[in-house]
């Protein structure tokens, strides 16, 4: 069975090869750029000609889709951006920036016409060098040549500092096929993402759970990052790194020193890359401590029971921003999410007003007045006293279970 996933790998490339990824990242936003312009000159053109009369096929065709951006990318660049064919820049780039942008346009409306899930999305905004330099190519216009070798059409065959013999070998027995890849500069590093799809069976196989193992239930938090307790009986609690809080005095000198920094100078552009290399540093660490995190219960546990967090409308509590988007819950919950399909458990979500913190697991009595500071509570009913965190992981447990019975 075939999986679509992501791999990031991080190419070592020369001056040369740096300079021309550069320049495809320039030509990435200018066209982004340029179909947002050329969208809403011709809407607005249309919207003119409805209010003089005219209708129909006299119109002003405004072009949503991809191929129609492409097609006036194509009329206006000989003439409007001359470099685009001096420089030998690779074609394939504007390509897919056209459907970046026909994309953004098409979940926009879709949004607004509610034919989309999640929170509101808004028109696409123009693309500046701040917002991060990246390009694309569609399908496997880039891929590896072997296990530290990546070619990039236009840049060159590009040396990459990890190995990539996993994706090598099983692109060689046919078992995986490259869909597009996504060149990314961050704090002065560079990173290639091949999005994949990939059959994993062999792998999932070796790591799927066992026969008979326990189910559990997970309770987040801040205090104490995961309390997992187990259909076995057994209880384990998670800490977390906390990468943002760790890094908040370097970054708070780092920062100091970039408003400092005349605007245009060397030190600006210095101390800039060190805010950048800073964050990439809390970013990685988060990343790596989810990912251990996930893997472990997706592996051993058949079924695990998780909590259905409002994190955008926790994190509007002033006092806890910060801390709530360190953690990394959604994140949390998305990997467990695949990783369960890979190795054969299932993940349960209970309902977002489930009272699992204020429920005693003795008795069944919801305490209403029990406040986010308690963090042990004693049963007004039974008089059971209850660890906060191990309480609600227990009663997320028993309803999954309850409701696997049912």
């Amino acid at each position: 069975m075939s999986h679509k996933q992501g791999l990031r790998f991080e190419p070592a490339p020369t001056g040369e090869q740096a300079v021309a990824m550069g320049r495809h990242c320039g030509l990435s936003r200018v066209v982004e750029n340029f179909c947002l312009e050329t969208v809403r000159k011709k809407y607005a053109q249309r919207k003119a000609e409805e209010t003089y009369g005219i209708t129909g096929e006299d119109l002003t065709k405004v072009p949503w889709s991809a191929p129609a951006l492409e097609r006036e990318w194509h009329a206006a660049h000989p003439k409007r951006y001359p470099w685009f064919s001096q420089d030998r820049l690779s074609s394939r780039i504007p390509k897919e920036a056209c459907r970046v942008r026909a994309a953004g346009i098409r979940n926009y409306f879709e949004s607004k016409n509610g034919k989309r899930k999640g929170a509101r999305v808004g028109w696409p905004r123009w693309r500046r060098r701040k917002h991060g330099s990246r390009f694309r190519y569609d399908a496997d216009r880039a891929r590896p040549l072997d296990a530290r070798t990546v070619r990039l059409p236009a840049i060159g065959e590009v040396a990459v500092r990890e190995d990539m013999s996993w994706l090598v070998e099983r692109m060689a027995t046919g078992s995986a096929r490259i869909l597009g890849a996504t060149i990314r500069e961050q704090a002065g590093r560079w990173w290639v993402s091949f999005q994949i799809e990939v059959d994993r069976d062999d792998v999932d196989k070796r790591r799927r759970v066992e026969a008979g193992a326990p189910a559990c239930g997970v309770d987040l938090g801040l205090k104490t990052f995961a309390v997992i307790k187990s259909s076995d009986g057994t209880t384990e609690e998670v800490r977390a790194p906390r990468p943002l809080k760790a890094a908040q005095r370097a970054l708070k000198r780092a920062g100091r020193r970039l408003a400092r920094s005349a605007e245009g100078s060397k030190n600006r552009e210095k101390a800039r890359e060190r805010v950048g290399r800073l964050h990439l540093r809390v970013a990685d660490r988060r990343r790596d401590f989810l990912h251990q995190t996930t893997t472990w219960p997706a592996r051993t546990k058949s079924a695990v029971a998780v909590e259905t967090l409002h994190v955008k409308g926790m994190a509007r509590n002033r006092r806890l921003a910060r801390a709530i988007s360190d953690a990394g819950f959604a994140e949390f919950v998305r990997q467990l999410e695949y990783k369960s399909g890979w190795y054969g458990s299932r993940v349960w979500k209970a309902d977002r007003w489930f009272p699992s913190s204020k429920t005693c697991g003795n008795c069944g009595r919801i305490n209403r007045a029990l406040a986010l500071a308690d963090r042990r509570w004693a049963c007004p009913g039974c008089g059971t006293v209850h660890d906060r965190d191990r309480n609600a992981a227990g009663n997320l447990l028993a309803r999954m279970l309850e409701e696997s019975t049912a």
